[in-house]
């Protein structure tokens, strides 16, 4: 192909100058070309290298750029899209963590309230045992001591009679049988008890 264009371009640039040479006016084309000093095989020389230099950047340095390029794009939206699917997931993390956190604080309220409860509970049931346990110890140390102020009693009782009976036999001088004494004592105890 470079060689027909090199070829064209020198018969059309002999064309010229054989006209020219033979003193012709030139027409058209060859006129502008004539009048401006153009030379046609130059101009296709240049073309033709401007076109192998074309498709050779084209082929060798554009289209690998552009290839790169695509790729890097499709990288690019990729990492968009992957970089908005991972905001998306964070966003449903941390709404998860917030839910999970507001669920753990009511659970922790719910078991503090119920333990406060349980605590309430307990102390009121020991409060009732040992309110009971207390009214029982009273009682039994009310029966002990009215258990104790009556043996006292019958002990006063019975060293107020003896001492009665051995006043009285000292008063009479006398010797009292054992009837006697038994007489004295329950006399004096039955007075005792009424007083």
């Amino acid at each position: 192909m470079l060689s027909t264009l090199l070829v064209l371009a020198e018969t059309t640039g002999h064309a010229v100058e054989a006209v020219a040479a033979h003193g012709e006016a030139p027409s058209g084309i060859t006129k502008i070309t004539h009048d401006f000093g153009i030379s046609v095989p130059l101009i296709l020389a240049q073309v033709l290298s401007f076109s192998i230099v074309a498709f050779v950047l084209w082929k060798f340095a554009f289209k690998p750029v552009l290839a790169t390029l695509d790729e890097r794009q499709a990288k690019i939206s990729s990492g968009l899209s992957y970089a908005e699917e991972m905001k998306t997931k964070l966003a449903a993390a941390q709404e998860e963590s917030a839910a999970s956190a507001k669920r753990a604080q009511v659970e922790a309220s719910r078991i503090i309230d119920e333990a406060r409860k349980s605590a309430k509970d307990f102390l009121d049931k020991q409060t009732q045992e040992t309110a009971a346990k207390a009214n029982d110890i009273i009682a039994k140390a009310q029966q002990a001591i009215e258990l104790e102020k009556k043996k006292m009693l019958a002990e006063a009782r019975t060293e107020i009679a003896r001492l009665v009976v051995v006043t009285t036999e000292r008063v009479l001088a006398k010797k009292l049988t054992d009837a006697d004494r038994s007489a004295y004592n329950d006399a004096a105890s039955r007075e005792l008890t009424n007083a």
